[in-house]
């Protein structure tokens, strides 16, 4: 029988830049072993249902989603909106990690069931603290249906 992989974070990011200071981030406080980093929408959605280049790999549902806003193919309100849609991962916690301060985006996001909205800091200094702390609340701290004391 095939175990499934645990996944701690997916993280959707199309900058390889910004990929890489939140995945050293992530990496600092020992949050990056079980994390898939995909780099446009529609490889976020492939991970979550198994399709495309994921069939065939049996991953856990991920503790957290971190999805950036502006993406190719399927942007990060798309794949928020099918999580929201799809009742095995409608209780994933969702933060959207962007550079759009937009208050347009920042109100559609909730509108559509976000947990959180950050914009990213320019600063990466400032930007890996922020993923660390929000890595470390989301996968460490916070408690969720099913995951036992």
């Amino acid at each position: 029988m095939n175990e499934c992989r645990p996944v701690d974070i997916l993280y959707a990011e199309d900058s390889a830049t910004d990929a890489e200071v939140t995945l050293r981030a992530l990496r600092k406080v020992n949050l990056g072993n079980n994390l898939i980093w995909v780099k446009d929408g529609q490889e976020a959605l492939d991970v979550l249902h198994g399709r495309g280049g994921y069939a065939g790999q049996p991953l856990a549902a991920p503790r957290l989603a971190l999805l950036d806003l502006k993406m190719p193919k399927v942007d990060g309100l798309e794949v928020l909106k099918e999580i929201r849609a799809t009742e095995s991962l409608r209780r994933l916690p969702v933060v959207m990690l962007t550079s759009s301060a937009e208050e347009a985006d920042l109100v559609r996001s909730y509108q559509l069931g976000v947990n959180s909205y950050i914009v990213k800091p320019v600063d990466f200094t400032r930007l890996s603290d922020e993923v660390a702390r929000l890595g470390y609340y989301w996968v460490l701290m916070n408690r969720q249906p099913g995951m036992g004391s």
